[in-house]
C-alpha cells in the first residue's frame, strides 16, 4: 500500500510495470518480448513480459538463479539471432549461455579465473567477449567446448588499473575493433583478430577516476565508423574519435561531451552532483544517444562535430 492505497484494491497498471528491487542491468532478448534485468545486488535474473498486440503492461514472469555472490551485479548480452537464450555472468568463472523457458545450462565459460566482468558481448550468434575488470579479454564461441583466447590487459605503468571494453559492428568496417579504457583513463583498441596487439592508443580528456566496475559504459557508435563513447567518470558522456590514433600513447580530446547531466536538479545541487550511470546509441540514427544519471534524469539528445556548427 502507498499512502493508504493497495495495487489490486484501488488501481490497474495500463502501461509499464513495478519492480520490488533496483534494475541495474536490462537486455532485451531480440526477437521475443521479453527483457532480461539484474539489479546490481546478486548475480540472479528476472525475467519480465512487456506485452502482447493488445497491452503495454510489464509484467514478471520469472527468474534465473545465478551462481555466485556478487556485490557488483551481473552482465548480461543476448546473441542477435538466437532468440530465448541470454548469456549472463558476475565472474569469468561462472559466465553461462542460459535457456529462458527451461533454466538448462547451454554453454559454460571454461576458465580457472574469476575476475569480475564489466561487459559481455556478442560477436555474432554463437561468437563472445568476455571483459574482466582487470582488463582481460576472453573470445569464446558457445558451439563449442574449447577453451577461449584470452588476451591479457594492456601494459600499464604498473598501476592496479579497472578496465571496461566494448566491441565494433559497424557494417562499413572491414574487421571487428575492441576498445578498453581503464580507470587512469587509458584507451588502447585493437583488432578482434589479434586481440594482443594495439591499433591505436591514446589518454583520455576524463576527470573523476571511478571505483566500482558497474560504474563505467564504453560503447562503439554503431553507425558510424571509428567512433566510440564513455560515461560513468563524472557527469559527462564524451565521444571520440579513433581515427588517426597511433600506436604510441598521445592526449585524445573528445568531439563532443553531453553536459546536459552536470547542471543541477532539484534533487541534486553543487556540492552533490548527478554521474551519469548508463548511456546507449540509437541503433539506426547515427548521431542519437539516451543517457541516464543518479539523480533520476533521462536525456535523448543529438551531436554534432563543432566545425559542422
Amino acid at each position: 500500500c502507498v499512502q493508504g492505497l493497495c495495487a489490486e484494491r484501488d488501481f490497474k497498471v495500463v502501461h509499464g510495470g513495478f519492480s520490488d528491487g533496483p534494475v541495474r542491468c536490462l537486455r532485451h532478448v531480440p526477437g521475443t518480448r521479453c527483457v532480461v534485468t539484474n539489479d546490481g545486488r546478486s548475480s540472479d535474473l528476472q525475467l519480465w513480459d512487456l506485452g502482447g498486440d493488445d497491452s503495454d503492461v510489464i509484467r514478471r514472469t520469472g527468474s534465473i538463479r545465478g551462481t555466485s555472490a556478487s556485490q557488483t551485479g551481473t552482465r548480461i548480452a543476448a546473441p542477435p539471432s538466437a532468440p530465448g537464450r541470454v548469456l549472463h555472468g558476475a565472474r569469468s568463472s561462472d559466465v553461462r549461455l542460459t535457456h529462458l523457458s527451461t533454466g538448462q545450462t547451454l554453454y559454460k565459460l571454461a576458465v580457472d579465473s574469476a575476475e569480475p566482468l564489466t561487459s559481455l558481448k556478442f560477436v555474432g550468434d554463437a561468437a563472445f567477449l568476455a571483459c574482466c575488470s582487470d582488463g582481460t579479454v576472453y573470445a569464446a564461441d558457445t558451439r563449442t567446448p574449447a577453451a577461449p583466447r584470452v588476451s591479457p590487459p594492456p601494459a600499464s605503468a604498473g598501476e592496479s588499473l579497472l578496465w571496461w571494453a566494448d566491441a565494433s559492428a559497424a557494417p562499413q568496417q572491414s574487421c571487428w575493433k575492441v576498445v578498453r579504457v581503464s580507470s587512469s583513463a587509458q584507451a588502447v583498441v585493437s583488432d578482434l583478430r589479434n586481440l594482443g596487439g594495439a591499433l591505436g592508443g591514446a589518454q583520455l580528456d576524463l576527470q573523476t577516476a571511478p571505483c566500482r566496475p558497474g560504474d563505467v559504459t564504453v560503447s562503439w557508435a554503431p553507425a558510424l565508423d571509428g567512433c566510440f563513447s564513455v560515461s560513468g567518470f563524472g557527469g559527462l558522456v564524451q565521444i571520440y574519435d579513433t581515427a588517426g590514433w597511433r600506436t604510441a600513447p598521445q592526449d585524445a580530446r573528445p568531439l563532443f561531451q553531453h553536459r546536459g547531466h552536470v547542471v543541477p536538479s532539484r534533487r541534486h545541487d553543487d556540492s552533490d552532483p548527478a554521474s551519469v550511470t548508463v548511456h546507449a546509441w540509437h541503433p539506426e540514427r547515427p548521431r542519437t544517444l539516451l543517457s541516464a544519471a543518479s539523480d533520476g534524469s533521462v536525456h535523448v539528445w543529438d551531436w554534432v562535430e563543432p566545425e559542422a556548427g
